[in-house]
């Protein structure tokens, strides 16, 4: 599942469907989603989720109650592939938002 442009020759993969991300989030009982958070947790990074569904926000929250191991959390290190599946933040200019 690529996440903006599945036409894309070189488009970035959905790491939630990633077996790697997925078997780790089955041994927490937890969503794909909550491991790439709490990855984001285990490296000091802030992560910025959007969600208006109340489920959802609350499965945001909560991915302080597990810490990924080290070998886990080099294993979803060593998923980088170095594409993006979204705009590179670099290319956007300032005098584009209105």
């Amino acid at each position: 599942m690529n996440l903006y442009w599945p036409d894309a020759p070189h488009a970035g993969k959905s790491p939630l469907q990633d077996p790697v991300i997925t078997q780790i989030a089955a041994k927490y009982g937890k969503t794909p989603a909550q491991i790439v958070l709490r990855w984001h947790i285990e490296h000091g990074l802030s992560a910025i989720p959007k969600s208006v569904t109340p489920h959802r926000i609350a499965e945001n929250i909560g991915i302080f109650d597990f810490a990924l191991t080290a070998d886990e959390t080099a294993a979803v290190d060593a998923l980088d592939t170095d594409l993006r599946s979204g705009t590179d933040p670099d290319g956007i200019k300032a005098d584009s938002f209105g």
